[in-house]
Order: C-alpha cells, then sequence, then structure tokens
C-alpha cells in the first residue's frame, strides 16, 4: 500500500525492506518522518494508501502460527483481550472479521479516520478508560514495535516486547519493555505468571 501511494506520487521505491519502517507507526507519521511530506502531500498519500488498502491490501496478511489458539486458551483462562492498534478502527473491525478472530476481543480500538486518536498511548488510555474498576497494573501491552512500549510506558503500564513479529530486539529493547519474548507461549507463560526459566 504504502510503494502503491509512493508510485502514484512520483516515487519509486523498489525495495520493501525500507518500507517495513511503516509499519506500527501511525501513517502520518511515517510519510512525514520518512519522506519529509508536508501536510497536504500527506494527508494524499494516506488517501492514496487506503484506495489500495481498502480494495485488497488488509487481507493481504496472515495469521503468526497458533495466534487463534492462545487468543482461544487466553479467553478461557478469563483474561480480558482488547487490540490497540494505530490502524484506524474500521478497518480493524474488517481484517479480524476475515481472520475470524474478532469474536475473542471486547474493544478494538485504533485511530480515526480523520486522523486524530493516532498515537498508541492515546489508544491505549480509551481502552483503560473502558475498565474503570480495574488498576493500570492489571494491564498489559502486546506489541513488537517501540511505539507500542512507548505508549504502555506513557500511560503506565506493562508491557511484552515480542520480538517475533516486525520490530527487531534492539528497538523492542530500547523502549524498556517489562518483558521481552520469542514466542507465543512464552507471552502465555509471562501473563500466568510463570518464569520463563522455568523447566
Amino acid at each position: 500500500m504504502v510503494q502503491y501511494a509512493l508510485n502514484k506520487m512520483g516515487i519509486v521505491e523498489s525495495s520493501l525492506d525500507i518500507l517495513k519502517c511503516f509499519i506500527g507507526p501511525p501513517l502520518q507519521v511515517s510519510f512525514t518522518e520518512y519522506y519529509h511530506f508536508n501536510e497536504a502531500n500527506t494527508q494524499k498519500a494516506i488517501q492514496l494508501y487506503r484506495e489500495r488498502f481498502k480494495e485488497k491490501g488488509m487481507y493481504e496478511n496472515t495469521l503468526y502460527p497458533d495466534t487463534a489458539g492462545l487468543l482461544q486458551l487466553l479467553k478461557e483462562q478469563g483474561f480480558i483481550l482488547t487490540v490497540a492498534t494505530s490502524k484506524p478502527t474500521v478497518f480493524a473491525e474488517q481484517i479480524l472479521e476475515y481472520f475470524q478472530i474478532n469474536k475473542y476481543f471486547e474493544i478494538i480500538a485504533g485511530s480515526n479516520l480523520d486522523g486524530t486518536r493516532s498515537a498508541k498511548a492515546e489508544i491505549i488510555r480509551y481502552i483503560i478508560d473502558n475498565y474503570p474498576e480495574y488498576k493500570l497494573e492489571e494491564f498489559i501491552m502486546v506489541g513488537d514495535r517501540k511505539h507500542d512500549i512507548i505508549g504502555a510506558n506513557q500511560t503506565g503500564i506493562d508491557s511484552i516486547g515480542v520480538t517475533y513479529g516486525y520490530g527487531s530486539l534492539g528497538e523492542v529493547n530500547g523502549e524498556k519493555p517489562t518483558f521481552v519474548v520469542d514466542s507465543l507461549k512464552q507471552v502465555n507463560m509471562i501473563l500466568n505468571g510463570e518464569s520463563l526459566f522455568r523447566k
């Protein structure tokens, strides 16, 4: 989608590896930071991105192996699961429905189409505010990019940085997550209070 938007704006970017930096942050931030677009060009690029995204891009994904199984297990264990994403909420809802995992989540929270509530801390805060009966120490953010960890730190909750996603170990570690794991199994262990070193 980013490649499509850039091509439409006269920028040929043949390396998809270079565009991995767009995974995680809000599009407003990425187009401005990495391609130095002004506000008008940033909005045009986002419109072009969504043009391709709505047509087919949102479905060009695959779930990590055992994702649905872990979500089912956590649900059975009594965890309340929510989604905090910088993608617009309307698209996040469609993606989760397409992959048949929306049933595991009580809240799917993303950004607004007008670009507001795009910072990860704002999205996490929105979710926290929906559960006033819970203390901050009862929340935990699981994410693979630094923005997930930054959002958790800014809202005062714990975080699990995962290294099997798009972010590197160095990127995740750089924001000081509460835990760092490299598998879905380890995510489950952390959430259930088990030591990663337990045999």
